[in-house]
């Protein structure tokens, strides 16, 4: 009797050149993917509407529309007309690595930005992060301790007390949640948070991480625990 094959997740790969699309497609299958190829923005967006994918892997210069434009008409979709999941995870990997390009993807939904070339490892790491984070929004309010993270209303509670979050130290909540005693380093959070992939000298972190333990606990100061020179992580021990 032959072994099942138990896939992870349903993937649309949009890519345009025929080498690069069958090289993704070929890794991904045997990583036990289902791989769904899409050589145009008209094939991905019929594969996202028909078949429900899991994750798209989203080049931006395709032959018949901006990947751009694919990744704004599914995140303005309401399920009805459009028929397309609104939620549905999306990395966008391109040629273009010049911030503003990155900055732009990120603010129309994308989850993620790879920059071409890169390294197929790094970009299995990247689906297996994005998949969990989209589980994770999906399965409802997330619970550690004290804390209760409710992504689809963006609301947080500490112990029952309501707790108002700006948008990017809700964004900094959620991932640190996702793995509350993993000490995060702050490269990974800048490149999570703010889609900032180099390496950087930027004290935006830091003032966020100060706010939200502030915001959290005004009294004990028991969250968001600074790991110096390393990162931070979410709970302490």
């Amino acid at each position: 009797m032959l072994p099942q094959r138990r896939e992870i997740a349903s993937v649309v790969v949009c890519e345009d050149d025929g080498p690069t699309l069958e090289l993704l497609c070929d890794n991904l299958a045997a990583d036990r993917y289902r791989v769904l190829p899409a050589p145009s923005a008209s094939d991905a967006l019929r594969l996202c509407r028909f078949k429900h994918p899991d994750l798209m892997l989203l080049d931006l210069a395709l032959p018949d529309a901006s990947g751009l434009d694919v990744l704004r008409e599914i995140r303005a979709a309401d399920g009805i007309a459009s028929r397309f999941d609104s939620r549905l995870p999306v990395i966008v990997l391109s040629g273009h690595g010049a911030e503003q390009e990155r900055v732009r993807g990120l603010e129309c939904g994308a989850d993620d930005y790879l920059v071409k070339p890169f390294a197929y490892s790094e970009l299995r790491a990247r689906i297996a992060a994005v998949l969990r984070r989209a589980q994770q929004r999906r399965g409802g309010p997330l619970r550690v301790g004290e804390i209760v993270v409710d992504p689809d209303r963006r609301r947080v509670w500490v112990g029952g007390r309501s707790v108002q979050l700006a948008k990017k130290e809700f964004a900094l909540l959620r991932v640190l949640a996702g793995d509350p005693h993993r000490v995060f380093s702050k490269r990974e959070l800048l490149a999570e948070v703010w889609g900032l992939r180099a390496p950087t000298k930027t004290r935006t972190l830091d003032s966020h991480a100060s706010r939200l333990r502030r915001k959290l606990d005004p009294e004990k100061a028991r969250f968001v625990i600074n790991c110096w020179s390393v990162g931070y992580r979410l709970l302490d021990g």
